[in-house]
């Protein structure tokens, strides 16, 4: 059954405030990034549905963090992950977490990914989260 337009803007505002979250962490990842996710979600009195959406990325990140980057390395070859932008490398660690629930359809996963690049980061960005994620997505089996 497809998602209500309700629904769609629900999930894309958990994605936004899951970002937030991996960029706060990464730019200082003591705490844990479960922590610091409840934290800022508590700050910003994000609706529990929201929650329910960002929540489990934001565990699958922290649980897979080193299979992920690994992952993201693997179809980066040009880029150290250390060298990209904070705000890049945490919507492809978001998308990979996503890609690797396999709850969404991978084109939905990219296509959110790209316009989080797109808000948050630079053209540049968009098209090189596009890039890496197509080639994760085929690389997972997801395509």
């Amino acid at each position: 059954m497809p998602l209500t337009a309700h629904e769609i803007r629900i999930r894309r505002r958990a994605r936004a405030r899951a970002l937030q979250a991996l960029y706060a962490w990464d730019l200082v990842p003591d705490g844990g990034l479960n922590r610091v996710g409840e934290r800022l979600f508590g700050d910003l009195a994000i609706s529990a549905d929201e929650r329910l959406v960002a929540a489990p990325l934001l565990v699958e990140v922290d649980r897979s963090l080193a299979e992920i980057d690994r992952d993201l390395a693997a179809v980066t070859t040009n880029w150290r992950l250390e060298r990209l932008s904070a705000i890049d490398r945490s919507v492809l660690r978001l998308a990979a977490a996503e890609l690797r629930l396999g709850e969404t359809p991978f084109k939905v996963v990219i296509k959110e990914a790209v316009h989080l690049a797109e808000r948050f980061g630079t053209h540049e960005s968009a098209r090189f989260v596009n890039g890496v994620l197509d080639a994760l997505a085929r690389r997972l089996g997801r395509t």
